[in-house]
């Protein structure tokens, strides 16, 4: 297909759209709303969890009829991670993005949602975000060498 790379990028931008009015839509850009389904007192709020049972069965339905699919749509083949192992790496990425999502009540995709209404919060927490990229791909440069 001539043309797949606008279309790659054209789909992109559509379902990272879609994405977004999702995360705004359920209240999933304010960290109030995380932070209360992370702190469970009288004032536990359950809404995420809904927005999960919500997106768990459309994620798998449709997964589930595009992996019958021989290749993607706009591409030749498909593009699935290869790792399979847990790894100590892998665990100390989960507990950092875990503490960083409990104490900031972002995760990448509604922080950069959150970008759009100009919240500082969100500017200071995408900062964070990206020096944090910054560091890791020093530190992996300095393991490899």
């Amino acid at each position: 297909m001539k043309h797949r790379k606008y279309f790659q990028a054209l789909s992109a931008l559509i379902v990272g759209f879609t994405f977004a009015l999702g995360l705004s839509i359920s209240g999933m850009t304010q960290p109030s709303k995380v932070l209360g389904f992370l702190t469970i007192d009288k004032n536990w709020d359950p809404t995420l969890i809904f927005v999960m049972l919500g997106a768990i069965p459309v994620h798998a339905f449709t997964y589930y009829f595009a992996r019958r699919r021989k290749s993607p749509l706009l591409d030749t083949e498909w593009h699935m991670p290869s790792a399979t192992k847990i790894t100590k790496e892998l665990i100390i990425g989960s507990l950092l993005f875990g503490i960083g999502w409990g104490l900031a009540g972002y995760c990448p995709g509604p922080a950069l949602t959150s970008l759009g209404s100009g919240s500082i919060q969100a500017v200071y927490f995408v900062a964070a975000m990206i020096a944090g990229m910054f560091v890791h791909r020093l530190f992996q440069k300095s393991l490899s060498k």
